[in-house]
């Protein structure tokens, strides 16, 4: 047996003893470190813009939620997330801001293709949606 099948045979009786533990055991190893790449690139798209801030607010494990904030002033929340091996951005108004957002659905595209180009082009289009 190489490891491949080692590994699938360590999964199925680990799902089987405890599904859940199992679930949150599999998403730390696969999904939680994909997950903590695309926020390293989101970070480093701005890092060259000081007046900039991604400040986390409300995450979970498997979704990485930030106020935007430019010149200190809160703009719009930015979720960061997987789905079914794909990376997704969201926008969202934040409540008590003057900042609106046009129509634009989630920015998503597998993960294999995410890189830190990929990044700051999904931030860019994310940034093009906020008005006043």
């Amino acid at each position: 047996m190489n490891q491949t099948n080692l590994d699938l045979a360590c999964d199925r009786l680990s799902q089987v003893v405890d599904q859940a533990q199992f679930e949150r055991l599999r998403w730390s190893r696969n999904e939680g470190p994909m997950l903590a790449q695309l926020v390293a690139f989101a970070h480093a798209a701005l890092e060259d813009r000081e007046e900039f801030e991604l400040a986390e607010e409300r995450s979970a494990s498997d979704i990485k939620r930030f106020v935007l904030k430019v010149h200190g002033m809160r703009v719009v929340a930015i979720a960061i997330s997987l789905d079914s091996g794909h990376a997704v951005l969201t926008a969202d108004e934040i409540d008590r801001s003057p900042y609106k957002l046009s129509q634009g659905g989630p920015i998503s595209a597998d993960f294999a293709h995410v890189d830190a180009s990929w990044m700051a082009a999904s931030l860019q289009q994310l940034f093009g949606r906020v008005t006043t």
